[in-house]
C-alpha cells in the first residue's frame, strides 16, 4: 500500500502546492524555516538535529495541538529529566507557538510534506527512538520510514468523526494496515476506540481520556485594555471565537438586536483563521457595526462597538476579558465544533451549538454537568443571549460549573506518557 502510496502522492502533491502556496502567503505566523517541510535545514539547524538523534519526535498539526504537545512534553521532561524532544508542526501559526513555548531540551522544526525523499531526509537525521502523533494526524511516509529505522510510533488523543471513520472504512484496504503500524493508539473516548476498530480490528487502541482537559494556563496571561477601544465605560463583553464564514454575519446580526435593549455591549469577533480579517470587516461595514481591526490598529480614536480580532496567539488572553464566550464552527450550517475547554479552563459561560461532530464528547461531558448553553438553532442564539446578559447570577453560574468539569477530567496526559513509556518498555 505505501507503493501505492507513493506512485499517486507525486499527482495530488502537484495539485496541493497552490493551495500550499496560498496559504503560506496569507496566513500570519513563522515562515523563515518553511524550506524544512521540504526537509531543508540551515546548518546550524542540521547539527542540533544531529546532536538530538535518538530523540522523541511529537508532531502537532496547529496551535490547538502544539498547546497539548507542549504540555505533554513539560510533563514527560518532569517524569524523565535530561530527555530530548524534537516537536514538529505543519502550520505556521502552530510554529510560531512551539517557537515561543518550547522547554529546554526541545528543538521545533516544520513536519516534512509526506514526500518520500522529504521523509526519509529527516527521519534519517533526527532517527527518532519514538514517533508521538497527536490526534488525526497520520502520514503513512513517516510512519514507515521511523519504523523501518527502528522507531516506536504512537498515536496519542486520538479521535475519529463519523464522517472521517465513513471514509476510512470506505478504504480500509489502504488504511487498515497504516493504523496497525502504530504500536499503541491512544484514544480520548470508547466511541473513537471503537471507530478505529472498526477500520483496522487488529489495531492497538488504547482509551486514555483527552489531553486538552490538562492544559495549563499561561503563569503570566496578559490583560487586554478593552477601554483603548471601547471606551472607558461599556457593559457585558461577548465573544465569538474561531468564526467560520456565515457566523460572523448571524452573531453580530444578533448583537445589533440585543443593542437596542442592552445600550453598552461590546462584541470581541475572532475568526479561526486570521487572514479572513478584510472578509470579516466587510461584513461589519455592511451592517453598520463600528470596529477596530485589531491586526491594523492597536487602539482606536472614538469609541467602537466591535474589535476583530484577526491575529494570532491572542485567544486565551481574548477570554479572559470576555464576558460570554460563543463557540464557532457550531452555527449557520456549521456542525463540527471548536474546543471549548479553553474559555472553561477560565471559568466563562459557553454558547455553542447542539452539534459538536468533532468534539461529541467534551460537549456531551458539558451537557451532562449542565456546564454550557447549548443552541439548537440560530433562532435561538438571540433567546439565549437575551437571557445570560438579564441575569447576571446566570452568567456566573455556567462559568463556575464549565471550570467545575475541567477539574474533573485531568489526568488524561499522564495515563498517555505512562501508555507510551509501558510500550517501549515492553518492545525493548
Amino acid at each position: 500500500m505505501i507503493f501505492v502510496y507513493n506512485l499517486l502522492f507525486p499527482l495530488a502533491f502537484v495539485f496541493f502546492i497552490p493551495g500550499m502556496i496560498i496559504k503560506l502567503i496569507r496566513r500570519p505566523g513563522h515562515k523563515s524555516s518553511y524550506l524544512e517541510r521540504f526537509a531543508i535545514y540551515r546548518r546550524d539547524k542540521y547539527r542540533q538535529l544531529q546532536d538530538f538523534r535518538g530523540a522523541i519526535w511529537v508532531h502537532s498539526v496547529s496551535v490547538g495541538e502544539t498547546v497539548v504537545a507542549l504540555n505533554m512534553i513539560r510533563q514527560w521532561q518532569q517524569r524523565e529529566p535530561g530527555c530530548k524532544f524534537v516537536i514538529s508542526t505543519t502550520t505556521t501559526t502552530g510554529q510560531e507557538l512551539a517557537q515561543r513555548r518550547a522547554p529546554e531540551g526541545c528543538i521545533v522544526i516544520f513536519c516534512p510534506i509526506d514526500f518520500f525523499w522529504f521523509v526519509r531526509k529527516s527521519v534519517k537525521l533526527i532517527q527518532p527512538h519514538l514517533l508521538v502523533v497527536l490526534e488525526t494526524e497520520i502520514w503513512p511516509n513517516l510512519l514507515d520510514q521511523v519504523k523501518r529505522h527502528g522507531g516506536y510510533a504512537v498515536l496519542v488523543n486520538g479521535r475519529m468523526s463519523d464522517k472521517s471513520s465513513r471514509g476510512y472504512r470506505r478504504f480500509s484496504m489502504f488504511f487498515a494496515p497504516i493504523f496497525k503500524m502504530f504500536d499503541a493508539i491512544c484514544v480520548q473516548t470508547d466511541s473513537d476506540r471503537q471507530r478505529y476498530l472498526a477500520v483496522a480490528p487488529d489495531a492497538k487502541c488504547r482509551l486514555t481520556g483527552n489531553m486538552k482537559f490538562d492544559q495549563q494556563l499561561p503563569a503570566q496571561l496578559p490583560s487586554l485594555d478593552l477601554s483603548l477601544y471601547f471606551g472607558r465605560q461599556y457593559g457585558k463583553v461577548i465573544m465569538a471565537a474561531s468564526t467560520h464564514p456565515g457566523e460572523e454575519e448571524l452573531i453580530a446580526t444578533v448583537f445589533q438586536e440585543l443593542k437596542l435593549e442592552y445600550h453598552d455591549i461590546k462584541l470581541i469577533l475572532v475568526p479561526r483563521h486570521a487572514e479572513r480579517g478584510g472578509e470579516v470587516g466587510r461584513v461589519l461595514n455592511q451592517l453598520g457595526i463600528t470596529f477596530v481591526q485589531r491586526s491594523k490598529s492597536a487602539a482606536s480614536d472614538e469609541p467602537v462597538d466591535c474589535l476583530l480580532a484577526d491575529t494570532t496567539g491572542e485567544m486565551l488572553a481574548l477570554i479572559k476579558v470576555a464576558d460570554l464566550v460563543i463557540m464557532g464552527k457550531s452555527f449557520a450550517g456549521h456542525h463540527e465544533g471548536h474546543n471549548i475547554i479553553e474559555p472553561a479552563m477560565l471559568g466563562k459561560p459557553i454558547i455553542t451549538g447542539a452539534l459538536m461532530k468533532n468534539f461529541r464528547f467534551v460537549l456531551n461531558t458539558f451537557t451532562a454537568a449542565n456546564a454550557v448553553i447549548t443552541v439548537g438553532s440560530d433562532t435561538e442564539l438571540k433567546d439565549k443571549l437575551h437571557r445570560l446578559l438579564k441575569e447576571p447570577a446566570l452568567l456566573q453560574r455556567y462559568g463556575r460549573a464549565a471550570e467545575q468539569v475541567i477539574q474533573q477530567h485531568r489526568g488524561a496526559t499522564e495515563k498517555n506518557i505512562e501508555a507510551i513509556t509501558s510500550i517501549c518498555r515492553a518492545e525493548s
